[in-house]
């Protein structure tokens, strides 16, 4: 069967030949050491990334102007010493204008697995829900848990901030998950995979080109590599899979509920990496 092929452990890893589509297999030991490797599922859920992967560099200090957000190109932006000034905004934003309700608020940008859900074609008793994707013409059941205190965590993010979820996996699989995930409408837009810069091998979240002022937008994920371009607005969080004591989620909103007040998120989030 082809779905005994299918694969992974814990952070998402680059693939360089990306075939067809990707998920990951849930183990009942959250400690034990998961397999990577390659299948026909292998691009479809989330691209695999390398967390080594380095930031994008410049031969001066003049970057060209973006592309538009079709083009899906890959510039140099900056790395964890030097932010390569942009002179020129994109053609087209990513995100809408803000919703009237939102102004004054923070824009926080969410990873979907491994940071909020994981996700398997393995059969899982206690899955949350079940996802039918079509694959190559052929139906299969996408087996979904969700991260323990996601709802908690969700509500109280979509009551201080302006909620954007962007995943690096296809829309097919993630927005009918986002349906049922998000049941409060916090989420006021959801950006995929096509929204993404394939820079390295890896699928890459630009900041930049959400429309949003970069002091006050804030990107929460499980994977280094998502961030590459802006690794001074993250708020990294660990990769979860099946350990239902979990609290990282719950533990994060007092944080937030801090980081909500403050003028510029900066500061802030160099202490947090310093800790």
């Amino acid at each position: 069967s082809p779905l005994s092929y299918f694969f992974v452990y814990a952070p998402k890893i680059n693939l360089l030949n990306l075939s067809t589509f990707f998920f990951s297999v849930s183990q009942s030991n959250s400690h034990l050491k998961k397999q990577r490797s390659r299948s026909i599922f292998s691009t479809f859920f989330c691209c695999f990334r390398n967390y080594n992967v380095e930031p994008p560099s410049s031969n001066n200090n003049t970057s060209a102007l973006p592309p538009p957000v079709e083009e899906n190109g890959s510039l140099p932006k900056c790395d964890q010493v030097q932010v390569i000034p942009i002179p020129s905004p994109p053609a087209k934003y990513l995100l809408p204008e803000m919703n009237i309700s939102d102004y004054g608020k923070k824009c926080v940008v969410i990873d979907l697995d491994e940071t909020l859900v994981h996700s398997s074609f393995k059969p899982i008793s206690n899955a949350d829900f079940i996802v039918p994707v079509e694959i190559d013409g052929t139906v299969h059941q996408v087996y979904v848990l969700k991260r323990p205190h996601v709802d908690e965590f969700l509500q109280k993010m979509g009551e201080l901030f302006e909620c954007v979820l962007f995943t690096a996996s296809l829309a097919k699989y993630a927005d009918p998950v986002a349906d049922l995930l998000d049941q409060w409408g916090v989420f006021r837009a959801r950006l995929f995979r096509e929204s993404c810069v394939f820079h390295r091998g890896n699928y890459v979240k630009d900041l930049s080109r959400l429309g949003r002022e970069l002091s006050k937008v804030i990107i929460v994920d499980n994977s280094p590599a998502s961030y590459i371009f802006h690794p001074e607005n993250a708020v990294p969080v660990q990769s979860w899979f099946d350990d239902m004591t979990d609290t990282e989620l719950l533990d994060l909103i007092p944080f937030f509920e801090g980081l909500s007040k403050e003028e510029d998120v900066y500061s802030v989030l160099q202490n947090l990496r310093g800790r």
